[in-house]
């Protein structure tokens, strides 16, 4: 019995290989069309392919896209900053510039000076609350600046330094509204036309220049400068230009409004008139 099962095994396996030979023969033999067995083997080992390549493709297509999208945020960040660096060169460059051309007029104003000395000074703080009051300037009394010394910009006069300290002095602009805030100046007209600098117009931003003959007439454009009485501040400082003229309330005098030649919502570098020779306070110390 043992013997049979043996040889029994043994039958099935040369038929097995018979078969098998006579399969791979058949498939050797040319034919356009695949034997089922055969068709029935690629189908069994396509369909495995399928399940395992999608997985497989779909991970490495899911971390191929993860790395796609952490180096586009990379390189986003880097061109942000890039930009950041462009935009701050940019205004560092503006600044620079801006700087440049405000020291070349004030050296073109110093090649004219005669009868006082210019201290160059930078605008250090301006405070919001009192923008069209004062500013403050990073030269004091220990670089000779001392108080009612006239300020001015290559444009034309702003103000006078109201109070210093050792390193530091606050200039109280024109447009100061305290009337003790005055500047003897003249219209440069036909005539010779003197009044005072006292008050300002926020809204038009014009000056206004009181005291001005009733009985005569003044045209738009002409020229007021500082009038250099009182021995504080030098004569023919540009303050600015006639824009229109009014009768006073009284009809006594005229004012006439003046537009400032210098920028004085925009101050930067300023220069301090000091006077080789100085002379009393008559036109007011307006602290």
């Amino acid at each position: 019995m043992p013997q049979f099962f043996l040889n029994k095994r043994l039958i099935i396996l040369l038929v097995s290989i018979i078969v098998l030979v006579a399969l791979v023969g058949y498939s050797l033999s040319g034919k356009s069309k695949a034997s089922w067995p055969e068709q029935f083997v690629k189908d069994v080992a396509g369909f495995g392919e399928n399940i395992v390549s999608k997985p497989v493709g779909f991970v490495s297509s899911f971390f191929s896209s993860a790395s796609d999208l952490r180096n586009a945020y990379t390189e986003n960040e880097h061109l942000k900053k890039r930009l950041e660096e462009l935009a701050q060169l940019e205004s560092k460059v503006a600044d620079l510039s801006k700087e440049n051309a405000d020291l070349k007029k004030s050296l073109d104003i110093e090649a004219d000076l005669s009868d006082y000395d210019p201290i160059n000074a930078t605008v250090i703080s301006r405070n919001p609350d009192d923008w069209n009051m004062q500013v403050q300037i990073d030269k004091g009394s220990a670089d000779g600046v001392k108080p009612n010394m006239a300020v001015r910009t290559p444009e034309g006069m702003i103000g006078k330094i109201m109070k210093t300290g050792a390193k530091s002095s606050t200039v109280k602009l024109l447009s100061s509204t305290d009337d003790r805030n005055r500047i003897s100046a003249i219209v440069q007209g036909k005539g010779t036309a003197y009044g005072i600098i006292n008050g300002y117009d926020a809204e038009q931003r014009l000056l206004e220049m009181k005291q001005l003959p009733i009985d005569q007439k003044f045209t738009k454009g002409e020229k007021v400068v500082t009038s250099g009485l009182g021995g504080i501040f030098p004569s023919d400082i540009f303050i600015g230009t006639i824009e229109k003229v009014e009768t006073d309330k009284m009809g006594l005098s005229q004012t006439a409004l003046v537009k400032p030649g210098a920028d004085l919502y925009d101050l930067s570098h300023v220069i301090v008139l000091k006077r080789t020779l100085e002379g009393d306070d008559s036109e007011g110390s307006g602290s």
